[in-house]
């Protein structure tokens, strides 16, 4: 179950990530929205490809799965107060899909290690 939640997870933030290289309108436009300067994009983005990348090694190398998972979590943390911030409360529910999983996966590592 590990392994499948962690895929899942990575499969997820990457997709997110690739969302945001490809300057996607659905993303583009919220963290415009949010107050998020556009020029953030490529950072946000390799923020999310390295946590998912981060995720998949973790498989291997449990500990650089950790460290990934918890800086997903706090990178999400930060997405959740920022639409807080900007008051677009209807939105807070796609930074939290996101991280869900990653937090099974912490929770299903720590359990299985």
């Amino acid at each position: 179950m590990y392994t499948i939640v962690t895929v899942v997870g990575a499969l997820m933030v990457a997709f997110s990530a690739v969302s945001v290289f490809a300057r996607a309108k659905w993303v583009m436009q919220p963290l415009a929205d949010y107050g998020v300067p556009l020029s953030w994009a490529p950072w946000l983005g390799t923020a999310k490809a390295l946590g998912a990348a981060g995720l998949v090694v973790g498989l291997f190398l449990p500990v650089l799965g950790v460290v990934a998972g918890v800086c997903l979590v706090l990178y999400f943390a930060g997405a959740v107060v920022t639409v807080l911030r900007a008051h677009w409360y209807s939105h807070v529910a796609f930074p939290l899909l996101y991280v869900a999983p990653v937090i099974a996966s912490l929770a299903l590592g720590a359990a299985t290690h």
